[in-house]
């Protein structure tokens, strides 16, 4: 079975069904749920979702209690990969090597835990910003929900 760590981007396609990407990234989250791949999350991924879903401009607005259940019921079958200070050092050191500032380090963070879990893929829609970690030594291959499933 291959292992997938699903980024931000697809997940909160997956539970906002209004959503244009909604139909493709629910495709894959119901795959992973019923246990037909391996699904990993980054720990500060659910961070940024909870963030996403109680800070978009949506009619009804998302609550917090309701982001936190929608969280919870959408990624109960994942396994969590933290990341410790050790790896939040290294991600800052690569970014730094590598000239890179802002946002860009929630996707590094992504990417290392991705590569931390030993992931195959790293599932995203944001795959131009995810190919610059391509490089580094053992990141997993960059797919977007477009993608089959295999």
């Amino acid at each position: 079975m291959k292992n997938y760590l699903f980024d931000t981007s697809v997940l909160v396609a997956a539970i906002l069904e209004k959503h244009p990407n909604h139909e493709k990234a629910f495709r894959w989250l119901k795959t992973a749920a019923e246990g037909k791949i391996g699904f990993f999350v980054s720990s500060h991924t659910l961070a940024e979702l909870f963030s996403v879903l109680t800070g978009m401009p949506s009619s009804p607005k998302i609550s917090p209690s309701q982001a936190k259940l929608l969280i919870e019921k959408n990624t109960q079958s994942a396994r969590i990969i933290d990341l410790n200070e050790k790896d939040y050092r290294a991600v800052i050191g690569l970014l730094s090597d590598l000239n890179l500032s802002g946002g860009v380090i929630y996707d590094a963070l992504a990417a290392y835990a991705a590569r931390k879990a030993k992931a195959d893929y790293i599932l995203t829609f944001n795959e131009n910003d995810f190919r610059r970690f391509e490089l580094i030594s053992d990141c997993p291959e960059i797919i977007s929900p477009f993608h089959k499933h295999e």
